[in-house]
């Protein structure tokens, strides 16, 4: 098989502590074929749907990108950390016990529709041609530019303790860190993601996506009947 005439796309269950390199590698190894990339970074903290593509499918991994997303997760308030999730050490900010759901839900509405966003500093984007989240780890500040974003949708579907569950539903390049932080600004009791799984890339639901693991035998397998 030709490496320029072939193309898939796969729909992969990303499990948590993964980068999303590790499971493109995974794929890449299993086909032996160099050209596999995928389409939206998931942190190695996050879980649920990266699609994957390989060959001439590659070509459509921009458009897949540029398709809404959506989110379910947890944040945590009265607390954050220098990333806004759990790779860095919990701060306590102040005692949230006086919030209530309807401050929540307010929050939630004001971070809802076009907003301007600032990335966190922990992050793949490139200022000055690198990566911010290297120069982060390096100590080094970066000044961060807000970048305009659409929540499409901020649903509240749990709130108890200091936890608040969501549905998040946004543009590309949308950092639901970075709404947890402002979420927990607007509170002004601080806030950070505790969990987070991607549901949605556009019509690609996670319900249809496989296990990595899984799906690298099944290729394998698919190999070995063409031998």
């Amino acid at each position: 098989m030709q490496q320029e005439a072939y193309g898939e796309v796969f729909l992969i269950d990303k499990p948590l502590d993964w980068t999303s390199f590790d499971v493109v590698k995974k794929v890449r190894n299993a086909l032996r074929i160099k050209k596999v990339g995928h389409a939206g970074t998931l942190d190695p903290l996050a879980t649920g749907l990266l699609i994957v593509c390989t060959g001439k499918m590659t070509k459509q991994i921009e458009t897949f990108m540029g398709q809404e997303k959506e989110y379910t997760g947890t944040f945590v308030i009265g607390a954050t950390t220098e990333s806004f999730d759990l790779e860095k050490p919990v701060v306590p900010v102040a005692d949230p016990s006086h919030i209530t759901l309807e401050q929540v839900k307010e929050a939630a509405r004001q971070l809802t529709g076009n907003i301007f966003q600032v990335p966190p500093m922990h992050s793949a984007i490139k200022v000055d041609g690198k990566r911010v989240y290297e120069s982060a780890r390096a100590g080094k500040e970066v000044k961060m530019e807000a970048r305009p974003v659409e929540v499409r949708e901020f649903e509240i579907t749990g709130f108890e303790g200091n936890e608040v569950d969501f549905r998040i539903s946004c543009s590309k390049g949308t950092y639901i860190r970075s709404l947890a932080r402002d979420l927990g600004e607007i509170l002004g009791v601080g806030a950070y993601l505790k969990t987070l799984c991607r549901t949605r890339i556009g019509e690609f639901r996670l319900t249809e996506a496989k296990n990595v693991l899984a799906l690298v035998e099944e290729i394998k397998a698919r190999q070995h009947e063409n031998l």
